[in-house]
């Protein structure tokens, strides 16, 4: 019964933040990282959410641990977030993030699952993007988090009919030049004036 008050506790609480239009971000990375992938990751994901009225600040879990927020949503990344030579056949199918939900009510927990992202990204790539791979896997996780986000913010499990909040995402979509938020998924995390 603990967790559950728990949990419930958290979402009020980032509810609450989020109408008043901060956000803390902590990130658990499970297996190895890199560090560039990361910063690109927060640069697109700020791009992506740029007019949403809110103000993001990211942490590690290292980093929180400890700490007390009232604006909390935790992220964790599985797999090897980072992009490398394909060691195995991986099965693409599935999805490349989840946000969990209780009693039918979306919680400020995701998980991404970096070995999808990747597969996924590899999938759209040319010669000349793995220069800069690194930065391409980065930009793929920013929209990926921007996704699952949405759900959070908006508190529902419902995606939008374009953008970052559409239900699937190509490898080209995730790495393309750009890749906005629709103005109806927009005003659903907009806080409160």
């Amino acid at each position: 019964m603990r967790p559950v008050v728990h949990c419930a506790l958290l979402l009020a609480l980032t509810a609450a933040a989020a109408a008043a239009g901060s956000l803390t971000i902590v990130l658990e990375f499970q297996g190895p990282y890199s560090e560039r992938s990361a910063g690109e990751m927060k640069r697109e994901f700020e791009a992506v959410m740029k007019d949403s009225g809110l103000i993001f600040d990211w942490k590690t879990r290292a980093e929180a641990t400890g700490l007390a927020f009232e604006d909390l949503v935790l992220v964790r990344f599985k797999g090897k977030c980072m992009l490398g030579p394909v060691a195995y056949v991986y099965d693409e199918r599935g999805p490349l993030a989840s946000t969990f939900e209780s009693e039918g009510d979306v919680q400020p927990f995701s998980e991404v699952d970096c070995d999808r992202v990747g597969v996924t990204v590899r999938s759209a790539m040319f010669r000349r993007d793995y220069a800069r791979g690194d930065l391409l896997f980065g930009r793929a996780l920013g929209r990926v988090v921007a996704h699952e986000l949405i759900h959070v913010l908006a508190k529902s499990n419902a995606h939008g009919r374009d953008g970052v909040a559409k239900a699937a995402f190509s490898g080209k979509m995730l790495i393309s030049s750009e890749l906005w938020i629709d103005p109806e998924d927009l005003e659903r995390i907009r806080p409160a004036q």
